[in-house]
């Protein structure tokens, strides 16, 4: 009896660790991410009582296709990951779990969430999720070892989830849904160059093409960081000039802004990375603080 029960404490020990192993091949922290994001674009579109039901709806396919083409990702860079101190011990490249059963656990998710979203909600949203998908792993992953250019490109798929979110609500795209798209855009690039800057030497052993990594002068790096978080500042208060949010939108909007590009400035006046790592911690703050306001102050449409 006492055997009997050993074994099925090591069967179910054993198939629990393995269900954390695929959970993690998802990337749970982004899913999470792309979920606010997602949420705040059909608040954001919808009207003055959402539609909750099509609202879980639209979070459900989202995260399944986000998570299946996460995974996906770490299916293509296994090799890669295995490379970097920050990455091997994933378990791909940890051997916890094969390739194969990887790729059928992503190519699964991202299906079963992309035909959710088009039956469930509407086939905008799905073409939508479609397209992140294949730009994130057509074009920005091998272009991670090929040209810098992969951030800026990286940044198109990264931007998508609130517009999933706004046409799941509004069934269209509009001039609002592109402002989303762009405040999203914009963050990201100086946030993925202050974790290049951090890891550069990571990156490097694998050969991912990030500035920080390819122009260890900074110059490109500081350039494109003050370009894009100057950006970012009058593009973050477009939401209420547009009528998709109020004053104090508008307001916190400049703060946040201003202090996100003065954490950009400093980086590049004292490059080192106690200052990548304020900026990426101003970035990590900067994203949700806006789009809670947004959401709280959203105008009805």
């Amino acid at each position: 009896m006492s055997s009997t029960t050993d074994t099925v404490n090591i069967a179910t020990v054993s198939a629990s660790r393995r269900a954390v192993d695929f959970f993690e091949l998802t990337k749970p922290r982004i899913v999470l991410m792309v979920l606010i994001t997602a949420f705040v674009g059909y608040y954001a579109g919808s009207g003055r009582i959402p539609e909750y039901l099509q609202l879980l709806q639209m979070l459900i396919g989202t995260g399944l296709a986000a998570g299946g083409t996460l995974t996906l990702n770490q299916f293509i860079e296994r090799e890669i990951d295995a490379k970097m101190e920050r990455t091997h011990r994933r378990p791909l490249p940890d051997g916890r779990v094969q390739p194969q059963d990887a790729l059928w656990f992503g190519v699964s998710l991202t299906l079963l969430g992309i035909g959710y979203l088009t039956v469930a909600v509407n086939l905008l949203s799905g073409v939508v999720a479609a397209a992140i998908t294949l730009s994130y792993l057509l074009i920005y992953t091998p272009m991670k070892r090929a040209s810098s250019l992969c951030v800026p490109v990286g940044a198109i798929p990264g931007a998508l989830p609130p517009v999933i979110g706004w046409v799941a609500a509004r069934g269209e795209l509009s001039v609002d849904a592109w402002v989303l798209f762009a405040i999203m855009f914009l963050w990201q690039i100086p946030h993925t160059l202050a974790i290049a800057y951090l890891y550069r030497e990571d990156f490097a052993k694998a050969g991912i093409q990030f500035l920080p990594v390819i122009e260890p002068d900074g110059d490109s790096t500081n350039r494109q960081i003050l370009i894009h978080c100057a950006a970012l500042l009058v593009v973050s208060l477009l939401p209420t000039l547009i009528g998709l949010a109020g004053p104090s939108y508008f307001v916190v909007a400049f703060l946040l802004g201003a202090g996100f590009l003065a954490s950009g400035v400093r980086l590049v006046l004292t490059p080192t990375r106690t200052g990548a790592r304020r900026l990426l911690f101003a970035s990590l703050i900067y994203l949700p603080v806006l789009l809670l306001v947004m959401a709280l102050d959203r105008v009805p449409i």
